[in-house]
C-alpha cells in the first residue's frame, strides 16, 4: 500500500467553504477509484490568518495511484475552485510505503 500526502491552505475566512468543497468534490473523487483504501482529510488553524488542509489517501499501489492521478503520479490534483481558494497550494505530493497501521473501532 502507498499513501499519498498533500497540502494546500486557504484564508481562514474560506476555510468552513473549503473544508465542504472538499467532502462534496474531492473525497467522491477518492473513493471512485478503485484500490482507493480510504482518506483522511486534516485541518489545522495556523497564526497567520489561514487554514492549512492536509490529505492523506491510501492506495493499493501505483497503477491506482496513476488511475486517479494521471501519468505523473507524482503530480497533484486540482479541482475547479482550487484556483479561487488555495493561496498556498503543494504541485507535487509525497508517496509513502505503508509498512504498518492500526484504527480503532468506533464504539
Amino acid at each position: 500500500m502507498i499513501a499519498r500526502i498533500w497540502t494546500g491552505a486557504t484564508r481562514a475566512v474560506d476555510a468552513d467553504f473549503y473544508q465542504q468543497y472538499m467532502r462534496e468534490v474531492a473525497l467522491p473523487g477518492y473513493e471512485g477509484v478503485a484500490g482507493n483504501r480510504g482518506v483522511l482529510m486534516l485541518r489545522r488553524d495556523r497564526d497567520d490568518e489561514r487554514t492549512e488542509f492536509t490529505m492523506i489517501t491510501v492506495w493499493d499501489g501505483l497503477e491506482s495511484i496513476i488511475a486517479f492521478a494521471g501519468p505523473d503520479p507524482d503530480r497533484a490534483v486540482f479541482y475547479p475552485l482550487d484556483e479561487q481558494y488555495l493561496i498556498e497550494r503543494d504541485l507535487s505530493v509525497r508517496h509513502y510505503d505503508v509498512y504498518a497501521g492500526s484504527w480503532p473501532e468506533q464504539a
